[in-house]
């Protein structure tokens, strides 16, 4: 199968990968695609899907023909958080299970993967599935997709790194608010307070999200490794600890091929041809 490029160009794809059936799994090109799939509950997370999830994420890591990860929905939902029918029952997990073996594992490979992911919140994203999003690198969701803390409802807490990451992207009181009350909030309301980063139409969002992915793939992925992990860094270090790092990884960017390209691409006045390396 082939697929157009982002400059026109023709792409070979990998054939789906059927981790589980809860997962969609497909390369094309340089971007690895991989689709939530339990559409019939809005996508929420039951044991089977987030171990495939996470197994997905690893071979992302492990496949260095991957350079840019292109998280979505089936149907339409993005994910609506945990299948609450997992969690009932005289052989339901215990909570901490459910966080420690489903939930957490997939947010620290999503911060650790150092290539970027793109989430196309393609409708709802709910409790997990809200947090599992804003993890991501880079957030788009169509026009008619929303945000829900919802975790309030049921007597419980954010979790999935909501607490880390929320009150960073919208700042404390608005956070707060969210969290408590569980709102909805519409994916114009979250570009607007900077919960995402772009809001599509609808009707172009699949064609657009696609782009996004595909053009990151394109880029120097050893240059936007490094930037991620500058990020993740950033959380904790004060500011000559991070002065300290960003000389540190631009000593490590600059001794790249793509940097070298880059730069040879610029003095020559074409367009650079990253290799990812």
């Amino acid at each position: 199968m082939f697929s157009g490029g982002a400059h026109g160009t023709k792409t070979i794809s990998k054939p789906t990968i059927a981790m589980s059936e809860t997962i969609l799994f497909e390369q094309i090109g340089g971007v690895a695609k991989i689709t939530l799939n339990r559409p019939q509950v809005y996508n929420s997370f039951n044991r089977e899907m987030a171990l495939a999830l996470q197994q997905c994420l690893d071979i992302c890591r492990d496949d260095a023909s991957v350079r840019a990860i292109y998280l979505t929905g089936a149907g339409k939902a993005f994910c609506a958080g945990q299948d609450l029918q997992e969690v009932i029952g005289e052989n339901a997990p215990e909570l901490t299970t459910i966080l420690s073996e489903h939930y957490n594992p997939v947010i620290t490979r999503l911060r650790a993967l150092e290539k970027p992911v793109i989430a196309a919140v393609n409708g709802v994203a709910a409790g997990a599935g809200a947090n599992i999003a804003l993890a991501c690198d880079v957030v788009v969701a169509n026009a008619s997709a929303s945000f829900i803390q919802a975790f309030s409802k049921i007597g419980l807490i954010p979790d999935s790194g909501g607490t880390f990451f929320l009150p960073r992207l919208v700042g404390w009181q608005r956070a707060s608010a969210l969290m408590m009350l569980g709102n909805k909030v519409t994916a114009a309301e979250a570009e607007q307070m900077g919960m995402i980063y772009k809001t599509i139409p609808n009707e172009d969002f699949a064609t657009q999200s696609w782009q996004l992915a595909e053009t990151l793939s394109q880029m120097p992925t050893k240059g936007l490794a490094y930037t991620k992990r500058a990020l993740n860094r950033s959380f904790a270090n004060d500011l000559n600890a991070q002065l300290a790092l960003e000389d540190e990884l631009q000593t490590r960017a600059g001794h790249t091929h793509d940097y070298r390209e880059g730069v040879q691409a610029f003095l020559e006045k074409r367009r650079p041809e990253f290799k990812g390396e």
